[in-house]
């Protein structure tokens, strides 16, 4: 099987670069995604973003069956989505939850995460590398 990673960024993550640089950095998605393709020529990295939580099912559902793993990013669902952690319980293929920021030193009500639990890992705090470690994580079990 060859490998596949698909990541998937939720809601408002199609800001970085823009939103907060002091929580989330400066770089926008398209270049980190354009570094992790250089990281990892021998894997085919998918990529798929929406601020819409049914999008999201619909992506993990259309991933969740194939590939080596996925690298998804539930942004402000992470905290809400009871049907998004049944979306990632649903499917087959490995999940491994990432935050940008440190979830643990922002609002007491980012700390809970209702999809952690059904991951393989989670990684929270180390900016954009969390992605390039959730990827080598992944081609690694």
């Amino acid at each position: 099987m060859s490998k596949r990673i698909a990541i998937i960024n939720g809601p408002n993550l199609n800001l970085l670069g823009k939103r907060e640089p002091e929580v989330y950095g400066h770089a926008n998605f398209e270049s980190v995604l354009e570094g992790l393709k250089e990281s990892f020529p021998d894997c085919e990295l998918v990529y798929y973003q929406s601020n819409h939580e049914g999008e999201l099912i619909d992506a993990l559902h259309a991933e969740g069956f194939q590939g080596t793993g996925i690298v998804f990013n539930p942004g402000g669902y992470t905290h809400t989505s009871v049907a998004l952690r049944d979306a990632i319980s649903a499917i087959e293929t490995p999940v491994v939850e990432v935050h940008i920021s440190n979830v643990y030193q922002r609002e007491d009500f980012r700390r809970v995460s209702l999809t952690a639990p059904v991951c393989m890992a989670v990684i929270s705090g180390m900016g954009i590398f969390g992605y390039k470690a959730a990827v080598e994580g992944l081609l690694k079990q």
